[in-house]
């Protein structure tokens, strides 16, 4: 028998901030990976699909209360759950004293 579960479907809207109303801690326990415009992105404090935008830091600026000052970015937003392990069908690093681009 399988211990595996099915993990929740991934929100529309996330936020890592305990104090919003779209923070939940079941699902960034499971480790969401964010894609913005094509790219990967770490940084994101909050999301919503379906209104395409994400929240990011703004630097090192923070805001009166020490939190940091987030910025809106508008584009298309793709959130999906990281594997926990690495993938299988990833290749293999290369060997050492591999062979050598043509000259």
């Amino acid at each position: 028998m399988s211990d595996t579960q099915t993990p929740p479907p991934v929100p529309d809207r996330l936020s890592t901030d305990p104090r919003s109303p779209h923070y939940a801690r079941e699902v960034i326990e499971r480790d969401v990976g964010i894609r913005f415009n094509g790219r990967e992105r770490h940084d994101v404090s909050e999301y919503c699909i379906s209104e395409g935008w994400v929240r990011v830091p703004s630097g090192k600026t923070v805001d009166r209360r020490g939190e940091p000052l987030l910025i809106k970015l508008k584009g298309k937003v793709e959130a999906y759950y990281r594997a926990a392990a690495a993938p299988a069908a990833a290749a293999p690093p290369p060997a050492p004293g591999g062979p050598s681009a043509p000259a």
